[in-house]
């Protein structure tokens, strides 16, 4: 069972992990081990609800494909391990970032003060203005 937040969780089968070869420098230890991860997450046959399923769906993310999976590859670590929890780290943020609705806006007035206060500063500078003009005698 993986844990993403309070109220989503996902279980082990519905996450496919599969090790693979790192790729880039390394020397002899990247062409022996199999310490990159590759983690694949079905989103349609997930047991998340529908409304966060076509949330996860409508996201701009590059790593989803058009079939609806979650492509993550971790090959940032030496280890496997570190790997592992690098890749369930960014789908539990992607996840979470997907999901998260942000508050309506309510917008608001000033106040009878605040108007009052910027008419006041406004009248002041005026009349500031105004004294800079020529002087008649």
């Amino acid at each position: 069972m993986i844990f993403i937040s309070n109220t989503i969780s996902l279980d082990d089968d519905e996450i496919d992990i599969s090790a693979i070869r790192a790729q880039g420098s390394g020397g002899q230890n990247v062409n022996k081990v199999s310490s990159a991860i590759h983690l694949r997450f079905d989103i349609n046959a997930s047991s998340l609800s529908d409304f966060q399923k076509q949330l996860l769906l409508e996201s701009k993310d590059s790593r989803l494909t058009k079939e609806g999976v979650l492509i993550i590859k971790a090959q940032q670590f030496r280890t496997q391990e570190k790997n592992k929890l690098d890749a369930f780290e960014r789908l539990q943020q992607f996840i979470l970032d997907a999901t998260y609705i942000s508050k309506t806006r309510r917008p608001t007035k000033p106040s009878k003060s605040a108007k009052r206060k910027r008419t006041d500063q406004k009248k002041q500078r005026g009349t500031t203005k105004s004294l800079r003009g020529k002087v008649d005698f």
